[in-house]
């Protein structure tokens, strides 16, 4: 029988697991092992969850290595089948966990699952995080069914069918332990964003799929450690997603979104500056900075990806520009696909 736990990065974040770690430890099968890793927290975290979840497992990092390396440190200490990765903003109803992994049980070849995105503070809508699955475009940027860039959906039902995707949100990642650690986990470099994204590619060009299970449905809260338009949001957005093309495209794909990339992303950086966001403006040149410094090390990563991948380019990426669609005025994922 498989082993699922359910693993938790938090970084001093006292108040959300005061207001959703209940949710998550009530919903949990008996078997199923709850396990907060804390990120060098310098609040009370680690106090709150000894004196009110003493049945939670702690495990304790000595600083915060952001999203990525912290998940990647902390599930070298956690011995399972599936990782069940949960922000600390997440809100699991009853019955939560099931069909995922049952997807995963039934299902050899899916590496990753994840279930239906929806917002804690309006629950009628798609989170914007992962809504109900996601998609890329050519160009590399990433849209979800349910998010079109900026534009939110409300969920009908629309999108309720259990279907391949090209990634899933990070907020709430069920994959197999295994191929986690074969594929060196999430990229440490990037710190935080994209990282899901870029290891849903690796996945796929490691021969497996990724699939979204709507039937499986959690609520979550979304920005809870940088808002959206928060510079250094977008610098690691626009950072980590340079890194993640450079690593994974084709050579076809890769040399058209090295002609366009750069015109859109200073296209860019000057609404920002027209906006009066002069920081956003700055970090997106600062991102074009890192990744030039990174480049010998992103060389020997494609070169890693490309010698060990099972096919040459990864499904699910739309071959039309997601920007254009938008401001055409195509706001919804049904209107694209």
């Amino acid at each position: 029988m498989s082993v699922a736990k359910i693993v938790i990065l938090n970084w001093n974040g006292t108040d959300h697991l005061r207001r959703f770690l209940p949710s998550v430890v009530a919903a949990a099968p008996e078997d199923v092992e709850v396990i907060v890793a804390d990120n060098g927290s310098t609040d009370a975290s680690l106090e709150v969850l000894a004196a009110e979840f003493p049945g939670v497992t702690r495990i304790r990092m000595d600083r915060n290595y952001g999203f990525a390396e912290g998940y990647n440190r902390a599930l070298r200490h956690v011995e399972a089948d599936y990782y069940l990765l949960l922000n600390s903003d997440i809100e699991t109803p009853a019955g939560w966990l099931d069909p995922l992994v049952e997807c995963l049980d039934r299902n050899p070849d899916v590496a990753v699952v994840a279930p239906k995105l929806l917002s804690s503070q309006a629950r009628t809508m798609f989170e914007y995080a992962g809504a109900s699955g996601g998609y890329i475009d050519i160009l590399g940027y990433p849209f979800c069914r349910g998010r079109i860039l900026r534009a939110v959906e409300e969920d009908r039902g629309q999108y309720d069918d259990a279907r391949d995707v090209f990634w899933v949100s990070g907020a709430a990642f069920c994959c197999r332990a295994d191929v986690f650690h074969a594929l060196g986990g999430f990229d440490g470099d990037f710190f935080a964003h994209m990282e899901e994204i870029d290891l849903c590619w690796r996945m796929q060009l490691a021969g497996y799929r990724v699939r979204v299970v709507p039937q499986s449905t959690v609520y979550h809260l979304g920005g809870g450690t940088l808002q959206t338009d928060s510079p250094t949001k977008v610098f690691y957005n626009h950072r980590n997603n340079l890194a993640m093309l450079f690593k994974c495209t084709s050579t076809g794909q890769r040399l058209l979104v090295a002609v366009a990339r750069p015109v859109l992303d200073v296209l860019a950086a000057l609404s920002y500056l027209v906006q009066g966001r002069a920081d956003n403006f700055c970090s997106v040149f600062r991102a074009y900075r890192d990744f030039f410094r990174w480049h010998p090390a992103l060389a020997c990563k494609r070169r890693t990806i490309r010698a060990t991948r099972k096919t040459a380019t990864a499904k699910h990426v739309y071959g039309g520009s997601i920007l254009l669609r938008y401001f055409l005025g195509w706001r919804t994922f049904g209107q694209l696909m």
